[in-house]
């Protein structure tokens, strides 16, 4: 075994790879930017080493700098991880031109599977079924537009080097594939340097399920059964499952074959996933699957793969990099269990899942899951990578069980200092189709509204976060509050207490764009709340909520000038106003276009003085490799027009000022 490797990625993938390793007896390299000086990957790493400045192009894409990490620390192999140069075959070559051994597959593996279009001719040579579409070279627009008719509508135009989403267009009307051509092939271009593109039907009712194949330099292969990764949003995945619902062990075992066949046509070594699109509209059947692409490395959702098998999948790449046997043959491996994954990222789901940053206040896990993270309290989620916090995974006997632990496990995960999916995931967890089983591509669509319906706030969290934002004891003419050292503050027994009238304490908070303005004062031996809604009038006084020691009362966290509080429902995070800044200056009445995150103007389509009408695209912003349109708020004319292409732009920056149109 080796005695020392280096992981050329970051986060959450490269603690998990770090976990194993160290575990085998075998040392590790970290590699970080300057953003990841003091990322977790670095702090539980043997070594570190700088390799660049924050952006990916100047650090974890640079080949050569990582390969010169590896040599000078004395490393044996290097470990992809997944993203960044996982898939990259230059690369690979470089690796093993340098002495070194890359753990994972062979380059002309990856340049096999790499073009999803060369790899579907491959695979019908192989004789496993593909999509109908146009997979070739011409790339000509009214070409294309031709071939999405004689494939019939909807249409997918998909980056033929793509991945994760990225470069991917659904098309449902033929008016609207000339523009979503243009968007695929620009982010194609934007996030692989290629865009080249393909043309699928679009099957209406898909279910994406792969295959988990794995195999070693002696050329064995086989396969560890099927996840199902239908959830998605944007054609990003988002909750996994293993055994796929409602799989026969007849179809089972035709996708299983076909996986090892396509694996096989390759001499295909170490971990990899077989991709399949599912015909989900009459159920499962052993003719309705057809190979989409294959991932060459290992996938952000192999935990659940692992936790039904028993297999650490990065222990099985250690062993077959070093030239070691698959460690299990096919009869060897079973279904033990269902499990399910789900992806807890920083996001603002209401926004239209839009990233997000921040410092993790505070983060605390559920202690019912199994949490792959890459980050802990105290931590900042930036805007120059991926914005997962972690990947939450239950598993249980029944899928019923695992579904219902992985809910309680998203209620148990507390996360201040950035706004999260956890309420989104949760709401999936629960929701009456995904519960049964009864899930396709098209689910998150279809349901979007109530899938995120906000909670509305009572009135009684209100009063308690006004309450915890005034430093409130808890128990007027009570016992004192504990000070921690097991003792109470005889002082607090006077809290509230006045020989006139009873004192009123304001706070105001602010929740989003909702504002709220809250009364507190004593009342015998309880506090009573009067809340302000905007320009409402205060509700009648109520008595506070129980006093926060008790078992079913809301915890509360504190930071800066926010107060979080976490319930069942999710964690609603306040604002406390600065009481010396004046009124906001508002942006209201829809006159202007404001960053919804940091990103990079890919693309300006108005000018000064132009008039538009609400609704119009007016900028693409891309985050994370994202392409995010932003449109009119309203009819108007552009007054102000402050960016231009290739602008960096912060969170907040104001776009575009519209003014009201003459006439």
């Amino acid at each position: 075994m080796f005695s020392k490797i280096l992981i050329a990625n970051r986060g959450e993938i490269a603690c998990r790879i770090i976990r194993t390793a160290q575990a085998m007896g075998v040392d590790c390299v970290a590699v970080y930017s300057d953003a990841d000086a003091k990322a977790q990957h670095v702090q539980v790493a043997d070594e570190a080493v700088r390799i660049g400045p924050a952006p990916v192009g100047e650090s974890y894409l640079l080949g050569d700098v990582i390969i010169k990490a590896a040599l000078d620390t004395g490393a044996e192999a290097i470990h992809p991880g997944y993203g960044f140069l996982s898939e990259n075959p230059n690369f690979v070559e470089s690796v093993e031109e340098a002495g070194l051994i890359f753990i994972g597959p062979s380059a002309d593996a990856i340049r096999a599977m790499g073009l999803k279009d060369a790899a579907k001719v491959l695979m019908e040579k192989a004789n496993v079924p593909v999509v109908p579409g146009y997979h070739g070279d011409m790339q000509d627009a009214g070409f294309l537009a031709a071939k999405a008719n004689e494939i019939g509508y909807p249409v997918l135009i998909k980056a033929r080097a793509g991945g994760g989403g990225k470069g991917m267009r659904k098309v449902e009307d033929p008016k609207d594939f000339a523009a979503s051509l243009i968007g695929a092939q620009r982010e194609g271009e934007a996030s692989f340097g290629d865009g080249h593109v393909l043309i699928e039907k679009y099957i209406t009712a898909p279910r994406h399920i792969e295959i988990q194949v794995f195999g070693d330099k002696h050329g064995n292969v086989v396969h560890l059964f099927e996840r199902d990764c239908s959830l998605q949003r944007r054609h990003q995945k988002v909750i996994e499952e293993a055994p796929a619902p409602g799989m026969s062990d007849e179809m089972r075992s035709a996708m299983g074959e076909a996986a090892v066949k396509a694996a096989k046509a390759i001499d295909y070594a170490g971990a990899g996933t077989i991709e399949f699109i599912v015909d989900g509209s009459q159920g499962l059947y052993s003719d309705g699957f057809w190979f989409m692409e294959m991932n060459t490395r290992l996938q952000v959702e192999h935990p659940v793969t692992e936790v039904i098998t028993g297999v650490d999948l990065v222990e099985w790449q250690l062993i077959v990099a070093n030239d070691g046997y698959l460690p299990m043959f096919q009869d060897e491996l079973s279904i033990n269990a269902h499990a399910f994954e789900a992806r807890l990222y920083a996001e603002d789901v209401p926004k239209g899942f839009l990233p997000a940053t921040g410092t993790l206040e505070y983060l605390e896990f559920s202690d019912n899951a199994r949490n792959d993270s890459g980050v802990i309290e105290g931590d900042t989620i930036t805007p120059f990578y991926d914005p997962m916090i972690a990947k939450v995974i239950t598993y249980a006997e029944t899928r019923e069980e695992a579904l219902s632990d992985l809910e309680t496990a998203l209620g148990e995960t507390r996360i201040a200092g950035t706004v999260t999916n956890a309420a989104f995931l949760r709401a999936l967890c629960v929701h009456e189709g995904f519960a049964k089983g009864d899930v396709d591509t098209g689910l998150i669509e279809r349901d979007i509204e109530s899938l995120t319906k906000p909670v509305e706030l009572p009135d009684e969290l209100i009063a308690l976060a006004a309450k915890e934002a005034l430093q409130m004891p808890f128990t007027p003419n009570g016992k004192g509050v504990d000070t921690g050292m097991g003792e109470t503050d005889p002082f607090d027994v006077l809290a509230g207490f006045s020989n006139w009238k009873a004192p009123i304490w304001t706070q105001k908070l602010n929740y989003g764009d909702e504002v709220f303005q809250v009364q507190i004062r004593r009342h015998g031996e309880v506090w009573q709340c009067a809340v302000k809604r905007g320009d409402n009038t205060f509700c009648k006084w109520f008595t506070d909520l129980e006093c926060k020691s008790q078992d079913d009362s809301p915890e509360t966290h504190s930071f800066k000038n926010k107060v979080a509080i976490f319930t069942d429902e999710g964690t609603f995070e306040f604002t406390i106003p600065d009481p010396l800044e004046g009124a906001a200056q508002g942006t209201g009445g829809g006159n202007t276009v404001i960053a919804p995150m940091p990103g990079l103007v890919k693309q300006v389509n108005v000018s000064s003085g132009q008039k538009v009408s609400e609704g119009e695209a007016l900028i693409i912003l891309e985050a994370m490799k994202m392409e995010h349109t932003l449109t009119a708020p309203r009819e108007g004319v552009i007054a102000e027009l402050n960016v231009a292409a290739g602008d960096q732009v912060q969170d907040g920056t104001i776009l575009i000022v519209l003014e009201e149109a003459d006439g």
